[in-house]
């Protein structure tokens, strides 16, 4: 009876975690540590007009457990094929990021500054990749509240400083939080003039580590409300089991447009 007694004076749920905390579980919970995907990038411009691509990507979770690797490579249509993207995170420092643009047979390295730029022409960001370390952005609880069913933290996320607010080309961004596994749901960005950017919504995820408890986009889609352009990235074939070597991480990978 004792037993059940203080059962029964429990407090019905744990305390609320703080707004950082639950950032900080939505930048683990993705990552994985090795990945290899494929994805379908469908472009619609204001005119309803479609352009499509297909993408191969390879990712590896450095020994610290925060930084990782990622290669993308294009591989359809022909006017993107052999284009590849490298990126290497640095938790203390600026990432390396890389371009190969197979019409100048030339690597190009990205800037910092580049991360607010469109991502080979879509919706998506340089500094949208890979999800940037937990305290690039300030973060506090705006509210809890159930979107499409899921109940979701509803998170205001702000540049730590003026450097990282230039870089990224936001002024804000609001996160709808998943409480169930710390995936996010809708987010939506401030340009830096505090005009709304644009919206992403992820409506399917999928569970890849259940011991790990790490989860995956299936589908991502963003929507640039300044130009009314957007852009739908679906996941294909994910394979977290096949062991993923250094090899590809590397500018002379990116040079093999294959």
């Amino acid at each position: 009876m004792l037993i059940g007694a203080a059962a029964l004076a429990a407090p019905a749920s744990a305390e609320e975690p703080s707004a950082r905390d639950i950032m900080e579980k939505n930048f683990y919970v993705t990552k994985i540590k090795h990945m290899l995907n494929e994805s379908t990038m469908t472009l619609t411009n204001d005119k309803g007009q479609q352009r499509v691509r297909k993408t191969r990507s390879v990712s590896l979770l450095q020994p610290n457990g925060i930084d990782s690797k990622i290669m993308i490579r294009f591989l359809q249509p022909g006017d993107v094929e052999g284009t590849g993207y490298l990126q290497v995170q640095h938790y203390d420092g600026e990432d390396d990021m890389w371009i190969y643009l197979p019409a100048l047979k030339k690597v190009r390295r990205l800037v910092a500054n580049n991360k607010k730029d469109s991502f080979v022409g879509s919706d998506f960001s340089y500094g949208d990749i890979l999800v940037p370390v937990v305290d690039t952005y300030q973060h506090v609880i705006l509210k809890s509240e159930a979107l499409d069913g899921e109940d979701c933290w509803v998170i205001e996320s702000v540049p730590a400083s003026e450097q990282i607010r230039k870089d990224y080309g936001y002024g804000k961004k609001t996160s709808w939080i998943r409480k169930s596994n710390f995936m996010e749901k809708k987010v939506e960005f401030m340009d830096t003039g505090g005009r709304p950017l644009k919206t992403m919504v992820v409506p399917e995820i999928v569970e890849v580590d259940a011991a790990g408890h790490k989860w995956w986009a299936l589908k991502r889609e963003v929507k640039n409300l300044q130009t009314g352009h957007s852009t739908l990235l679906i996941f294909e074939n994910l394979d977290t089991k096949k062991p993923v070597g250094e090899d590809f991480f590397t500018t002379r990978y990116l040079e093999r447009e294959k």
